[in-house]
């Protein structure tokens, strides 16, 4: 890889990941949702559940990538730090902001979510990037997971008296009731899947993705490169179906064998998008994905506060009742032409769709909102 070369591949790659968020989070009616497009209901995983890791793992290599650069041109070390933690602070901020829309009721606000995970997530990692040498980085990277693993397993929980790995009597969800009671996901109220003590785990699968970044920063082959993406992916691959046994893979408290799981296929299908596009440059395909990873928090952002508006804005239908802006679009639009599971993922196909033809709307004019 090229000094100042942009990895089209890793645009590519979080494109496809911010659509799938948004895929997933958007359909036409939650009671008609393909098995696919749901998250497992608790061990176990589906194609859903590999969406926001994968953006981790993303964000961790853009982490080498990006802070490389900036220490190359010249950039001291409390200036990168200066800026991590802005921007930090601003993810999280919109995180909230994005949480409370549209009545911000501070009692009952979700503290928690996926783009404060995404913030504190990209903080300590870029703490951990700047601070530690690659030997400590990697050191760390499975310090997390082992003792995560412990304290999920071997610690006993107060008030419950054992470790468990139950949705809502595990360490994890003591810790959130505990600190943030109130402040929960709406769907548990007792616990969270973006939780305090998971988010140990989660800071793995950044760092995982900081060491593929030092390894595309090399001087190795290309071919070589690839190779042992796919040789150390499927040897997480391998780990994490040992660690299942007695770690169950495990999306809602971020299991330690779920970021083996997870990193070991970010890595695999990673390198097939290097491969294609950075290699071989086979990119007539790539476009609308590149448009999507540009403005990938953006759109996440602006999709969710606009899913909100379609909920809360009624309409009164055929039926001279008042209804959600989106149930009578949905109703009418969608309902008649497809059966009912297909008419929930036209509504999401369609969604993604619209915003990425707003994004590249912003794209075409080199607007790139970068928080």
């Amino acid at each position: 890889m090229e000094k100042n070369e942009r990895l089209i591949s890793l645009d590519v790659f979080r494109g496809l990941t911010i659509a799938g968020m948004i895929l997933v989070h958007n359909p036409g009616s939650w009671g008609s949702v393909y098995p696919a497009l749901r998250h497992a209901v608790w061990h176990g995983v589906t194609p859903t559940d590999l969406v926001f890791p994968f953006f981790l793992f993303i964000v961790g290599v853009a982490i080498t990538l990006s802070l490389t650069k900036r220490k190359e041109r010249g950039d001291n070390q409390n200036k990168l730090i200066l800026n991590i933690i802005k921007r930090s602070f601003l993810i999280f901020l919109v995180g909230l902001i994005l949480m409370g829309f549209p009545y911000f009721n501070l009692s009952t606000i979700r503290i928690p979510g996926v783009l404060q995970r995404i913030a504190v997530v990209y903080l300590i990692s870029s703490l951990i990037f700047l601070k530690c040498s690659i030997r400590w980085q990697v050191i760390l990277t499975f310090a997390f997971l082992l003792v995560y693993w412990f304290l999920m397993t071997v610690i006993p929980v107060p008030g419950v008296g054992y470790a468990n790995l139950e949705p809502a009597t595990n360490l994890g969800a003591y810790f959130d009731n505990l600190l943030l009671n109130g402040h929960l996901w709406s769907g548990t109220k007792v616990w969270d899947p973006e939780g305090i003590l998971s988010t140990m785990p989660a800071i793995s699968t950044a760092l995982s993705g900081i060491l593929l970044g030092h390894w595309l920063k090399s001087n190795k082959d290309n071919a070589e490169k690839v190779v042992w993406m796919f040789v150390v992916g499927n040897f997480a691959l391998l780990i994490s179906m040992f660690w299942d046994m007695v770690f169950p893979i495990n999306k809602g408290i971020w299991t330690s064998s779920y970021v083996m799981y997870t990193s070991g296929l970010a890595l695999i299908f990673f390198a097939i998008c290097y491969w294609l596009v950075d290699v071989k440059k086979y990119s007539w395909w790539t476009k609308p994905f590149v448009v999507y990873g540009m403005n990938a928090i953006t759109v996440y952002f602006l999709s969710g506060i606009v899913a909100r508006l379609l909920t809360l804005i009624k309409v009164t239908n055929t039926m001279g009742e008042e209804v959600a802006l989106k149930t009578y679009l949905y109703n009418s639009i969608f309902v008649p032409l497809f059966s009912p599971m297909n008419a929930s993922l036209a509504w999401a196909l369609t969604y993604v769709l619209i915003w990425l033809g707003l994004m590249w709307i912003l794209y075409a004019k080199k607007i790139f909102i970068k928080l």
